[in-house]
């Protein structure tokens, strides 16, 4: 149906939830597949994939059906994603950066102004992984905070974490004017420390390419 969605053909989905009942899904009820396509849509939407529009994505989908249809999506290989694609779900934003870091970037990448929130066993955002590699290779594996190298390799890869300096919960952008690379301690420091406000100014102070917002 996806497919045919993207072809611009028309589908009936009464017609393709009969066809299911009457052959690989018989014995189930049409509200149980219509839930079962939800579930597949927000497992979709967390991965940064293309989802049926018809079918809204559930709310809070448990963790077992959410790994049972990571697996089933998997197996079938019906998705190959674009590595570049958006995601809320931190694991894929990870992988699909750490794969973009060893590539060469021609230009700055555009991010996301105003990342979108979407449901998942919890509320996530969606963000960009051109914009986490770029700031991570920038970075060069130095904490733009403090100075020091990172503390640790994961993958052959310099461990930095990827900070919005506008939190994205108080309408921060996912860009890299807003984003910067810190060492586990700085990224604390800008979280929980008393002087964080300062820390933040000094950050503002020392990146050129951050801009307020």
């Amino acid at each position: 149906m996806l497919a045919w969605e993207k072809s611009g053909l028309p589908f009936n989905k009464a017609h393709e939830n009969r066809l299911l009942r009457q052959g690989p899904l018989v014995g189930r009820t049409e509200g149980s597949i219509e839930f079962r396509m939800q579930n597949i849509s927000s497992v979709l939407v967390q991965m940064g994939l293309d989802r049926i529009k018809g079918y809204k994505p559930a709310n809070n989908v448990g963790s077992g059906v959410e790994q049972h249809i990571r697996k089933a999506l998997a197996d079938t290989r019906v998705f190959e994603s674009d590595e570049t694609a958006q995601t809320a779900d931190e694991q894929t934003l990870i992988r699909r950066a750490n794969k973009l870091q060893l590539k060469r970037f021609d230009q700055v990448p555009d991010g996301i102004a105003k990342p979108q929130q979407v449901p998942i066993t919890s509320n996530a955002f969606v963000r960009d992984p051109k914009v986490r590699a770029w700031v991570l290779k920038e970075a060069k594996g130095i904490c733009e905070g403090c100075g020091s190298n990172a503390p640790f390799e994961v993958d052959g890869l310099p461990f930095l974490e990827v900070h919005h300096v506008k939190h994205l919960a108080q309408k921060g952008s996912d860009r890299t004017t807003n984003a910067v690379a810190l060492c586990p301690n700085c990224h604390q420091r800008c979280h929980r420390s008393s002087d964080r406000d300062a820390f933040t100014e000094t950050l503002y102070a020392k990146i050129g390419r951050l801009a307020r917002e």
